[in-house]
């Protein structure tokens, strides 16, 4: 959190001109102050199936069994399996067959809160299973996408013989006959229970996905992607358990409340990154733990060393690095590209133990790996880091007033050589006393127009200061409906649907639009208006990014520069009610419409109440 932010001044000076009514003028210089960094405006980011692999639960409890069902009387049971598909995974499910009537024994999975089936998706389905004693069984395995009610969209049979007494693996593929509209769907897997009553079969490491982004194997969502591309010490993340075989990957206990399987691990991030063109900033764990704990410094090497490891998994060479050498065999012989790396994450929550903390990463990575830049995430300057930090990491969740009111902070930060990462800023609350409360308190669950537009200003002051602002980006990112620990969130999903927010398109008008030269112009007062005026020398154009925080609409006069002015131009503006915003229920509420203007060297607009604004205009 930027708390010292709460206290800095504040100066501009915007003229007022007499048209009419009272009329915002902004005059623009011609001359570039500084270029646009490419990382100004990002973002910070599995299987269908939920539980997929057992991991981390306590065996033969009702609770390991979250995300299944068993079908017609089967008995199904998490067991500590004796002999374990992987180290990794050393939980299985059991299935017993039950004596009765001629049925089909096994059991489901609802997926996370529902299973969106598509009749021109074709789905990757896979499970292990093993027979715990040999028997004289032969039958086969029905693999099935069907409703909650039993109506069958797509089905596979696999062969399946009483012998197989080692994990085997069976894969299929399923394309399902029709797109029902309901996502309240199961995935199944039974057997011919008359040939099979009273024998068990175990079954570990259950996969479902539907075609995925680049159709990258453990990939992404398509949708999710798509929505990205127009835009305690022992349960640490640990890069090396993310990588490789899915059946190697154990899964953690995360920080939020759930456990994360790691089926999206490190090589899948950097897969992500290069497929949309993206460029990463890593972070490493540097010895803190977010329930207060600081490794003590004697203990730090082994963590130090498993952080060169990390660093060397992405860009070391594959013929001298063990772990390079790693991620060649995994199909990646070149390195990424990779140009920054955080050393720990919101330290200022440990900042005095930050102090060893940092100097022996630091000292230790920047000596091994002297191409690269290194971020410190405590306050900057405070306490003070030796070696002396080059790049910081701010954090900020606020208030959309907080957001307006402090969009001058960077204009006041000394040139003193030392860069800013924006790491994570979000407007959350409108309640100034209890910013992280409850929905009922001032809490939003989706972002809405007076906090986006407020999100709108600040970075209007990020571009602004971008010659010491070298990155962005919005967080969280990603937020299922049916059940989330954090709000808001930039991208809302469901089983079936993504809901880009009012904030989604504030990122991507920025995003899109950057422009390549920082132009100077008169510069805003702390008021309702804010704005920042770049040119994109590759097509000859001036694009001013507008953002009105009030409840009603200003004229904006722009005096520009250039000798050859277009005389028309497009604005594309978000704009709504104060709480307007995209939900499941309103899912299109607001997003930008782009129209045509009148331009020319000097020209008015009127800038909605609450909106964001992308104005553009050829200029030579």
């Amino acid at each position: 959190m930027l708390s010292s932010l709460l206290s800095c001044g504040f100066f501009a000076s915007t003229i007022f001109a007499s048209y009419g009514a009272a009329v915002t003028t902004v005059s623009v210089n011609g001359t570039a102050a500084h270029s646009i960094p490419p990382l100004l405006f990002g973002q910070m980011f599995e299987a269908i199936l939920q539980n997929r692999a057992f991991q981390q639960v306590k065996p033969n409890t009702i609770d390991a069994l979250f995300g299944w069902a068993p079908i017609n009387g089967t008995s199904i049971n998490v067991i500590a399996d004796p002999i374990p598909l992987s180290d990794a995974l050393p939980n299985s499910l059991e299935l017993t067959i039950p004596s009765g009537p001629s049925i089909q024994a096994g059991f489901g999975n609802e997926g996370y809160w529902g299973i969106n089936i598509n009749a021109s998706w074709t789905y990757n389905a896979s499970f292990y299973y093993k027979f715990p004693s040999a028997s004289d069984f032969s039958g086969k395995f029905t693999v099935m996408l069907q409703s909650s009610i039993g109506a069958v969209y797509a089905s596979a049979s696999v062969p399946v013989s009483g012998s197989t007494t080692t994990w085997t693996q069976v894969v299929v593929y399923l394309t399902p006959a029709s797109s029902p509209v309901s996502t309240t769907n199961i995935f199944t897997i039974t057997i011919d229970g008359a040939s099979a009553i009273g024998g068990t079969i175990n079954f570990a490491m259950f996969s479902l996905f539907p075609p995925t982004f680049k159709g990258r194997a453990n990939g992404l969502r398509m949708d999710i992607a798509q929505a990205f591309f127009h835009l305690a010490f022992s349960t640490r993340w640990q890069w090396n358990a993310t990588v490789g075989n899915l059946i190697d990957r154990p899964g953690r206990m995360g920080d939020w409340g759930y456990v994360n399987t790691d089926g999206l691990g490190l090589l899948e991030y950097m897969y992500l990154c290069e497929d949309m063109e993206m460029e990463p900033i890593m972070a490493v764990w540097a010895g803190y733990s977010l329930d207060g704990t600081s490794l003590p410094e004697n203990d730090l090497a082994l963590y130090i060393q498993q952080a060169i490891d990390q660093i060397n998994f992405v860009i070391g060479d594959s013929t001298t690095s063990k772990p390079a050498a790693l991620r060649a065999s995994l199909g990646h012989p070149e390195p990424f590209y990779l140009e920054y790396v955080e050393i720990g994450n919101e330290d200022f929550f440990a900042s005095e133990s930050y102090i060893y903390r940092w100097k022996d990463f630091a000292g230790k990575l920047a000596g091994t790996f002297p191409q690269l830049k290194f971020i410190a995430t405590s306050h900057p300057f405070n306490p003070t880091l030796d070696p002396i930090p080059t790049q910081y990491d701010n954090h900020v969740y606020q208030t959309p007033g907080w957001f307006v009111e402090n969009a001058f902070y960077y204009d006041s930060v000394e040139r003193n050589g030392t860069y800013y990462f924006e790491g994570e800023y979000a407007v959350v609350s409108t309640n100034t006393s209890d910013i992280f409360g409850t929905p009922t308190n001032g809490r939003l669950v989706y972002p809405n127009m007076e906090g986006s537009s407020g999100e709108a200003a600040f970075m209007t002051g990020l571009e602004r200061n971008s010659d010491i602002v070298f990155a962005a980006s919005y967080a969280p990112l990603l937020m299922n409906t049916a059940n989330y620990q954090w709000s808001p969130n930039l991208i809302a999903f469901d089983a079936s649907h993504v809901y880009p927010s009012t904030s989604f398109y504030t990122q991507q008008l920025f995003s899109l639009n950057r422009g390549t030269e920082y132009l100077p112009s008169t510069l805003p007062q702390n008021g309702a208006l804010h704005w920042s005026v770049t040119y994109d020398a590759p097509t000859n154009t001036i694009i001013i990014k507008i953002a009105n925080t009030g409840m009603t609409a200003e004229e904006m006069l722009f005096e520009l520069p250039f000798n050859t002015i277009h005389g028309t131009g497009t604005a594309t503006v978000l704009s709504g009610f104060a709480t307007a915003s995209n939900s499941p229920e309103t899912s299109n509420a607001v997003k930008p419409i782009t129209s045509h203007i009148n331009t020319g060297k000097s020209f008015l607009y009127i800038a909605p109440a609450y909106s964001v604004n992308v104005l553009r205009v050829e200029a030579m």
